[in-house]
């Protein structure tokens, strides 16, 4: 199945900080900012548009239970996830599950934008967080 890189996730203590930084230090574009309380999310999200390539800045909003916030105590701010786009994201799972590669549990979701994603397990991708993505309402 063909992947193609969707995104990097970054987690920041400062959102207002980190898009300062990369609209005017990398030239980036704001294209989309929000919060979002649902469990498991419980983060502000910045998009930055750099020449095609998208960055999410992701700030906890709940220091105790978002995962951003867990993350950040744990290795401090810095690159989260790298986001892969698949072309069906049932299929990819099919293909994990044959491979005998695990997701996180309560990962998988649709965000605003129509983005369905899932989180593989850590533990299985050599230590890195990777998301993998499609975009079901877009041709």
């Amino acid at each position: 199945m063909e992947k193609k890189l969707d995104h990097i996730g970054v987690a920041v203590r400062n959102i207002e900080d980190s898009i300062n930084f990369y609209t005017n230090v990398l030239g980036g574009k704001l294209i989309d900012r929000y919060r979002s309380e649902a469990e498991g999310v419980e983060s502000e999200i910045a998009i930055i548009d750099i020449d095609g390539d998208r960055t999410e800045l992701l700030m906890p909003t709940n220091n105790t239970t978002s995962p951003i916030a867990r993350f950040i105590k744990q290795k401090g701010k810095g690159v989260h996830h790298v986001a892969y786009h698949v072309g069906s994201l049932e299929q990819a799972l099919e293909d994990l599950k044959e491979r005998g590669i695990r997701t996180l549990e309560g990962s998988l979701r649709t965000n605003k934008h129509g983005r369905r994603l899932i989180y593989l397990n850590p533990a299985d991708t050599e230590g890195t967080i990777i998301e993998y993505c499609d975009y079901p309402e877009q041709p």
